[in-house]
């Protein structure tokens, strides 16, 4: 068991994000389409496409949830979801899957009710959508404008407070406003 655990935790520090990366921005780059168009590819809502996220900031979250990088930046994610709230903006995750069991859909469906997740999650278990977005981290925020283009890219453990979240929420309200 102790052989098991480390060698969790070292996949993860090997794949997770370390620490935090400055934001790379601006990217101005389209937001590539979704990869995953069956209903089973997606939790908390129906497939989306680009064209369903017109007109609205988009915070794309690229995550796995054996990372516990992701999901301890899941309470600042959900303060973030309730202090934009009826503004033009939505969370879409994208839950790529790092380890074998991270793969099962009913294991992402789980963690999803386990961390009261609520928001569109498209389940990228062949990792369609992480190379269509160029990714190579856990976690992963992309901020995209109302028009659809990817603005800022940030990566790391965020929390409420902590520099990189305020740098990822002035982005976002400054997206926002334009």
């Amino acid at each position: 068991m102790k052989l098991v655990f480390s060698l969790l935790v070292l996949i993860c520090v090997a794949g997770c994000a370390p620490g935090k990366v400055e934001a790379q921005s601006p990217q101005n780059r389209p937001l590539p389409e979704f990869t995953h168009k069956a209903p089973g590819d997606w939790i908390n809502s129906a497939p989306l496409t680009r064209k369903d996220l017109s007109g609205k900031v988009v915070l794309i979250d690229v995550w796995t949830f054996a990372c516990w990088n992701c999901y301890r930046s899941f309470p600042w994610l959900q303060e973030v979801e309730k202090k934009f709230a009826g503004k033009a903006f939505t969370v879409v995750g994208v839950h790529t899957p790092e380890l074998e069991i991270e793969k099962i859909s009913a294991n992402v469906e789980a963690k999803v009710k386990h961390f009261k997740l609520n928001h569109p999650i498209v389940i990228d278990t062949d990792f369609s959508y992480w190379n269509a977005l160029d990714n190579q981290y856990w976690p992963a925020y992309y901020l995209v404008d109302k028009k659809g283009i990817i603005r800022y890219v940030f990566v790391g453990e965020t929390h409420s407070g902590d520099t990189q979240a305020l740098k990822i929420e002035a982005s976002l309200a400054q997206l926002l406003n334009e």
